[in-house]
């Protein structure tokens, strides 16, 4: 990672039912970035919660595309950001996820996310999400699926420069 990115945690999954979540998250930063190499064992829709909120404070707006076919979705007053589909993440290949959390810990503002996943020979997608709350990101919880041990979650926090 470039100079002005601080790993701040690493996870990894159990291989058993269970969320992935970094906690104590420091508001010194301009920005989080989290990298999520995702295996799973079943199909499901992974979702990004924020602070522990699971209220309907959260739209996602999304567009996938398989080389084959296009499609978008959104959804609003959502308990949870999706950010990968149910068709795009098994055990056998792993999914690719990239987060960039903008102004964090800003308490000014509403939370803006944009996720992108690609998935070797099969999707990619994107999403902006948004988190209808001004209060610092203290802690994100990934859940939705059982993450294999070989799914690995690494914490950036972007240095101002």
């Amino acid at each position: 990672m470039p100079a002005t990115y601080d790993k701040i945690a690493i996870a990894s999954g159990t291989g058993s039912a269970g969320d992935i979540t970094f906690t104590s998250i420091p508001g010194t930063y301009t920005d989080l970035v989290l990298v999520a190499n995702i295996f799973t064992t079943v199909n499901a829709n992974e979702t990004l919660r924020l602070n522990s909120d699971s209220g309907g404070n959260y739209s996602t707006t999304a567009i996938y595309g398989t080389g084959t076919s296009a499609l978008s979705s959104r959804g609003s007053n959502n308990n949870a950001m999706v950010f990968q589909s149910e068709v795009f993440s098994t055990s056998t290949v792993s999914a690719l996820t990239v987060f960039h959390l903008m102004n964090y810990a800003n308490t000014n503002t509403n939370k803006t996310v944009i996720s992108r996943s690609s998935q070797a020979n099969r999707a990619v997608e994107a999403h902006v999400n948004l988190w209808r709350n001004t209060a610092a990101i203290t802690s994100i919880t990934i859940a939705g699926a059982t993450f294999t041990t070989d799914a690995k979650f690494t914490l950036y926090g972007i240095k101002a420069a």
